[in-house]
């Protein structure tokens, strides 16, 4: 990190190369810092050997918009999968809407299907609409996370999508419902 601090961008290039991924990912910091990382470093560090790599370039590809997180979407590790959905949330990119969808729906850890759903939300793709719908009736954290993704939506659906969310069993889920309900419908007092 001392790179950063004193400008030197051939010592960060020459540690985006280190054996050490703690280098590399401090390679990848610094230049980002330095307004030096280039798109195509961030593409070889998306396939990364190591996934802490591959997962702070997904991050930092989030201001990085020509960057494709394509294959980011499908790695081994769901913490990359995580960070690549987040960075594309973060982007409002609507170009991969229905396979952020897909793993919205199907990926096997719940984590990373909130992290779909968050995504689909923050990209606002009425295409994302039943997905996020279809997510109210996952695991209690995707639950939470759809009923917050539906305050990108408007109508009738959405709105009696939140009223039934106001009896779901878990207390977090009708609490963020109520909360956007009355934002949404006014105060029923």
């Amino acid at each position: 990190m001392m790179a950063a601090y004193n400008g030197n961008v051939a010592l960060a290039v020459s540690a985006a190369n280190a054996p050490d991924p703690k280098l590399r990912i401090s390679a990848l910091l610094v230049l980002h810092k330095l307004d030096r990382l280039i798109p195509e470093m961030l593409e070889v560090a998306l396939t990364d050997s190591e996934p802490s790599v591959r997962r702070y370039a997904c991050e930092l590809a989030a201001s990085y918009p020509g960057v494709s997180l394509s294959s980011a979407l499908e790695d081994s590790d769901p913490f990359v999968v995580e960070m690549a959905l987040w960075a594309l949330g973060e982007r409002e990119d609507e170009t991969g809407t229905a396979k952020i969808c897909a793993i919205a729906a199907n990926h096997p850890e719940s984590l990373v299907r909130e992290a779909a759903v968050a995504c689909l939300g923050a990209i606002g793709d009425e295409n994302g609409l039943e997905t996020i719908l279809g997510a109210l009736n996952d695991k209690p954290n995707v639950r939470r996370r759809a009923v917050i993704a539906l305050s990108a939506f408007e109508g009738e659906q959405v709105t009696e999508a939140l009223r039934s969310a106001t009896r779901d069993r878990d207390w977090q889920t009708r609490q963020i419902a109520e909360d956007l309900l009355e934002i949404t419908e006014g105060s029923s007092e």
